[in-house]
């Protein structure tokens, strides 16, 4: 079973319900929703592993920590990922960005894959895939399904709000992955937005329609 984490941190949450505001503009949203990734970025790293290094402060040597084990990479699903991958790169500067192009069939409500480029040593890294949204868990599945297709193992997946719906669905075809989730709302509604939610996060991130 997958871990499932839903974030209880008092920042998130207040910025969460900010960028819920209908009357929120693309540049404060996207602002915000950067604001939120790296807080989320905080909280869902704390398990990293350290090492100990020597180092020398203007005083004397001491004996420091720093990160250990696997590189990280951040592969948002376009569109409305990329508005994420700024704020977890504000935190972790040297992890390396791959994308993974996915849109939903208006009919069929299923993910259809065009796009993929992922950092030529994704498959040794620990791979952090982004999407402000967790709807009905099909691009998000998919998306996993393909990083795994090429050889991808440690796998993390953040959104920012969650349906339950979606979180069934990943947890049931992706064990193996954790989730952090910024807020678990209540259902999807008949065109499978999320309730209450936010919208169509890519439109208010990119100001279209």
């Amino acid at each position: 079973m997958s871990n499932v984490q839903v974030m209880d941190h008092p920042l998130i949450q207040h910025k969460i319900s900010y960028i819920r505001r209908e009357d929120v503009g693309s540049r404060d949203f996207r602002a915000v929703v950067g604001e939120i990734a790296a807080l989320m970025c905080y909280e869902a790293t704390r398990d990293l592993k350290l090492k100990d290094v020597k180092i020398k402060t203007p005083i004397c040597e001491m004996t420091g920590k720093e990160l250990s084990g696997k590189k990280m990479a951040v592969v948002p699903i376009l569109r409305a990922g990329i508005g994420m991958v700024d704020g977890i790169l504000n935190m972790i500067p040297a992890a390396k960005v791959g994308h993974i192009g996915l849109y939903r069939d208006p009919q069929t409500f299923e993910p259809v894959e065009y796009y993929c480029k992922l950092p030529a040593d994704c498959d040794e890294r620990e791979v952090f895939v982004v999407d402000p949204m967790l709807a009905t868990g099909g691009s998000s599945v998919a998306a996993i399904r393909m990083l795994k297709d090429k050889g991808v193992k440690n796998i993390r997946f953040m959104c920012i709000i969650a349906a339950p719906e979606g979180v069934e669905r990943m947890t049931r075809e992706h064990p193996d992955v954790d989730l952090y989730i910024g807020a678990l709302d209540d259902h999807l509604n008949e065109q499978k937005y999320i309730v209450p939610g936010l919208g169509d996060a890519g439109d208010r991130i990119f100001g279209t329609k």
